[in-house]
């Protein structure tokens, strides 16, 4: 009875990682998206392009799992991530790089953790794959980011604090 508790627990641990997969990947593709529009660097903007392109295929790797196991395709994105995008669209040229710079090395740092967790839990083959493929790929996006935010005086993905900030 208990390994039966078990397995119907780390099946909803495995949808929920794959529905926020899915969410979060679609948030990636529209932050890329508005990257590319609207920031000034080119570095930010080919990090955008990066991020649309990976995270489409890393949300086709996991579409066929989501429906093997009856999650249902998100319609939208997160509140979360709603909240960001609208912020985001609010702000032009540095601060935008700024705040999406900062956004994006916190939401890799998440992502990485909760991929490399699920990799470890599950003890379903394709979402141990698909985790394990989604980390590398989100442990690169992260160390590019990291590269960006030093390369715009932002250590650690922080705002750099202005002396009139102080």
């Amino acid at each position: 009875m208990a390994s039966e508790n078990n397995q119907q627990l780390q099946s909803m641990a495995d949808q929920s990682f794959v529905k926020k997969a899915l969410e979060g990947g679609a948030a990636e593709v529209q932050l890329g998206q508005l990257a590319q529009q609207k920031s000034q660097s080119n570095d930010v903007k080919q990090f955008g392009q990066k991020m649309v392109e990976d995270h489409t295929q890393l949300g086709d790797q996991m579409k066929p799992i989501a429906k093997r196991l009856n999650v249902k395709q998100p319609t939208d994105v997160s509140k979360k991530d709603r909240e960001l995008i609208a912020r985001l669209q609010g702000l032009s040229g540095d601060q935008f790089d700024q705040a999406y710079i900062q956004a994006m090395v916190k939401d890799h740092k998440q992502d990485l953790s909760e991929f490399k967790d699920e990799a470890q839990t599950t003890q379903n083959p394709s979402i141990k794959q698909a985790a394990q493929q989604g980390a590398q790929v989100i442990a690169q996006h992260l160390q590019m980011i990291e590269q960006i935010a030093q390369d715009h005086n932002m250590p650690d993905g922080k705002v750099a604090k202005t002396a009139a900030s102080l």
